[in-house]
């Protein structure tokens, strides 16, 4: 009974440190970071992509490569404060960004700490 006791306060712990129904990103698809002042998608997306998939976030370019979304906040018809997690076998963090859709085929994640990255979708 003890053993069982122990257990269902551990699983209520860890349910208590879990985000509820997280949201999907308001774009989806593969994205590219290069050529993105180009018009329309990318005919060739090469090595360096994000893709959005439902509430993750993969990414080739960087120290981690994925992210799984917490919320989506819209701020306006075209903008969207985004907050992910990542985790890797020594650290969990968050990042925070407003996602700007410029037109369907380009997108910029506008960072809280500085910097930006434009990307361009892949066809």
């Amino acid at each position: 009974m003890a053993r069982l006791s122990i257990l269902a306060l551990a699983l209520i712990a860890c349910g208590l440190g879990t985000q509820g129904a997280r949201a999907d990103y308001p774009v989806t698809g593969k994205w590219t970071y290069d050529n993105t002042s180009n018009a329309g998608p990318a005919q060739s997306c090469g090595r360096r992509t994000m893709e959005f998939r439902g509430v993750q976030r993969f990414d080739t370019v960087g120290g981690v490569a994925q992210y799984r979304n917490v919320s989506v906040d819209q701020a306006s018809p075209k903008a969207f404060a985004v907050v992910d997690e990542f985790f890797n076998v020594m650290i969990r963090g968050r990042v925070q960004y407003t996602l700007r859709i410029i037109d369907k085929d380009h997108i910029v994640l506008l960072l809280n700490r500085g910097g930006d990255i434009a990307l361009r979708r892949c066809a």
